[in-house]
């Protein structure tokens, strides 16, 4: 029989190993070393205390500007420095998290945030609250687009917007509890020691890292650039411009919600608790939406899922300037909060599933500088449009440009590769 032959066949030489292909790199970098379920988990709450920082910063910085005497043209000086510079900073922190990894990012970041705690906390005064604003703005910045990176650069596309939509909801509940936590610091306990809590989140995120950072997998290896990279070879791509549109037109309608509600409900005659209560309902809605995200996901595609939030946001802010009812205009402000809450961990996912391999943190970091400009830029064209042609032309701007992008941002065709 065959198989009682001795084996004298000749041992050949193993064929020369085919050239890697950076398509197959980038899913291959993916799986390399996933994250398993105790490792998001951690990195998630990492980022709610390192966010918290920031939330509760922007709170005490314009509350410590004002108590000093600082005028309002100041404090706006100083919120607008939280967006600025980091808008500014933003494709470069993100090339160098590609270059070297999370683990750097995150320790510097963290220690970005504990000084622009700790500073207001030994000299109280103003001209220390620009430097506050800049180191704080920067240190989230980083470590967030770190968190960001490693979130999705270690996840299969299946699991890259299950991880998001859980770091998605960590930052709802950190958006909740930081200006929470500092304006209750503030009134009990004064202004120095409103800035000593706050530095318990950073401290307390930068002793865990240090605990555990040995989950934190090897930085993928990037190709090698005969050429030093720039943004317009991210903007080259098709689909990535498509991305980066999707981003600014949702993180605008996010911005809009945000200035506008409150101008249009004081027209109106609303109370601040009744106008309050309606962007409560945005907020809940958005925590609600991102709960259900992993469940939503597995039956919607993410270009489908961010196309309805397109529409829907759409739908909304036409109807918005029509109503007066406070239950109907909280019913509005749910589903707004609906569409645009699942639109965060969808783009998330869609920009490492799209970037050229090797730059998913630079796109992520391109992404971050779009939302920074548009919190910089954005209320200063909402307050012009609403001075000159009344207060629902913002609203119906929005709306028409959210429809135009749900019209023409369809999935892509299949078989488009990576960055195509």
């Amino acid at each position: 029989m065959p198989h009682d032959l001795p084996d004298t066949q000749p041992h050949l030489p193993s064929p020369a190993p085919e050239p890697p292909r950076p398509e197959l790199e980038a899913d291959a970098g993916a799986h390399a070393a996933p994250l398993d379920n105790t490792g998001v988990a951690i990195f998630c709450c990492l980022a709610i205390l390192t966010h918290m920082a920031l939330t509760g910063g922007r709170v005490t910085v314009a509350l410590g500007a004002l108590a000093q005497g600082a005028s309002s043209f100041t404090v706006g000086i100083l919120m607008a420095l939280f967006a600025l510079v980091p808008m500014l900073m933003s494709v470069h922190a993100g090339r160098w998290v590609d270059h070297v990894g999370a683990r750097r990012p995150m320790a510097t970041g963290a220690g970005l945030l504990i000084a622009g705690s700790l500073l207001p906390a030994i000299l109280p005064h103003t001209y220390v609250l620009f430097a506050s604003s800049c180191l704080t703005g920067i240190g989230c910045l980083v470590f967030q687009i770190a968190v960001q990176n490693l979130m999705g650069l270690h996840a299969g596309p299946d699991r890259r917007i299950v991880n998001f939509s859980r770091l998605s909801l960590s930052m709802s509940i950190s958006g909740f509890g930081g200006p929470l936590v500092a304006g209750l610091a503030i009134d009990n306990l004064g202004l120095r020691w409103a800035f000593c809590l706050l530095l318990i989140g950073p401290l307390a995120a930068l002793a865990v890292y240090l605990r555990q950072r040995d989950r934190l997998p090897p930085p993928a290896s990037a190709p090698v650039q005969a050429a030093p990279a720039q943004i317009r070879d991210l903007l080259a791509a098709p689909i990535m411009r498509r991305v980066l549109i999707a981003t600014a037109l949702l993180s605008g309608s996010w911005d809009l919600n945000s200035f506008m509600v409150p101008i249009f409900g004081t027209s109106i005659g609303l109370s601040a608790t009744t106008i309050g209560v309606i962007l409560s309902a945005f907020a809940v809605a958005t925590f609600v939406i991102r709960i259900l995200l992993p469940w939503i996901q597995r039956r919607l595609a993410p270009w489908t899922l961010l196309r309805t939030a397109m529409f829907a946001a759409s739908a909304v802010y036409v109807a918005y300037p029509f109503f007066r009812d406070v239950p109907v205009l909280i019913a509005l402000a749910f589903v707004l909060g609906l569409a645009l809450g699942s639109g965060q961990p969808s783009l998330l996912a869609l920009l490492h599933a799209h970037a050229p391999h090797g730059r998913a943190a630079e796109a992520l970091g391109l992404r971050m500088a779009i939302i920074n400009g548009g919190q910089f830029a954005l209320p200063l064209a909402f307050g012009s449009l609403s001075a000159l042609a009344g207060i629902g032309l913002p609203f119906w701007t929005v709306a028409v440009l959210l429809l135009a992008g749900g019209i023409f941002n369809r999935a892509p065709r299949p078989g488009r590769g990576r960055g195509a």
